[in-house]
């Protein structure tokens, strides 16, 4: 069942890019996909931490999860959106997975945790799979610059989750942490966000996104990392980036160039190596 919970994950988190572009083709500009996510997402974490009477949340902790609603939830989601947008799913997924670097980095800097030869190695991959990327593109790329930023930009504020949840999971469960966490996101992105009419194809995606692919992935993720242990898990959630280059040629003719296939080869590598590290 751990297996099984992981693969699910897996699946709905890949399934982000090529949803959130239904939702784009609907003309929902990217930052409102994003905003729309939190709401939906927030909407259900509420309602389980309501019924499993998991809200408590000490006053001191306050300022950490209002900072952490900003960055890992208005920059991360809106970054991701248009890392989308401007690069195509398959791009943005992989550039997603630069994460294990930034965490390898942050972990020194703010954990001071040794950051070992391996480490070392997994961090020099990732750059020169970013590079390799650079370099080649791919067919659905509409802007290589702001593509690769705000994908280099979404593996950062990824990353941060693994250090906020080093510091804050010990003490509140998670749907308690986004209980607090999703509203200011939303409002967050409120400013930058231009609302215009759902057609009935763009509220689907938007509530796939907010119920599967959010709510649901992170449920059946922890359910999975209750049954088996961490570093298995983080190996099978890199197949999130497969799923979503799969979704991305069947549904849009995504196809990175071979330069662009070679780095997001490197890419995994790293990941592979942080998790083993």
């Amino acid at each position: 069942m751990g297996y099984l919970y992981l693969f699910l994950a897996a699946f709905l988190w890949g399934l982000l890019g090529s949803v959130s572009r239904l939702a784009f083709g609907e003309g929902l500009p990217p930052l409102l996909v994003a905003f729309y996510r939190a709401v939906i997402a927030w909407a259900f974490f509420a309602l389980h931490a309501l019924i499993l009477r998991q809200v408590r949340l000490l006053p001191k902790d306050l300022p950490a999860l209002f900072l952490f609603g900003l960055v890992g939830v208005s920059l991360f989601y809106g970054s991701y959106q248009l890392a989308v947008n401007y690069g195509g799913a398959a791009l943005a997924s992989v550039l997603l997975y630069t994460a294990p670097a930034f965490v390898a980095l942050l972990s020194r800097l703010v954990l001071k945790e040794a950051l070992d030869p391996l480490g070392l190695l997994a961090v020099a991959l990732t750059l020169l799979g970013v590079g390799l990327m650079g370099l080649g593109g791919g067919s659905q790329v509409k802007a290589l610059l702001p593509a690769l930023f705000f994908g280099l930009l979404s593996g950062f504020t990824y990353a941060l989750y693994y250090i906020f949840g080093k510091l804050y999971l010990p003490r509140y469960a998670t749907p308690t942490l986004f209980l607090y966490a999703l509203p200011v996101g939303a409002l967050g992105l409120l400013p930058f966000v231009d609302f215009v009419p759902l057609s009935q194809k763009a509220l689907w995606a938007l509530l796939f996104l907010g119920a599967f692919s959010t709510y649901g992935a992170y449920l059946a993720y922890y359910a999975g990392l209750r049954r088996l242990p961490a570093t298995r898990a983080s190996v099978l959630a890199t197949l999130e980036p497969v799923v979503a280059n799969l979704f991305a040629f069947l549904l849009f003719r995504e196809v990175l160039s071979p330069l662009g296939y070679l780095g997001a080869g490197l890419i995994l590598l790293a990941v592979l190596l942080s998790v083993r590290r």
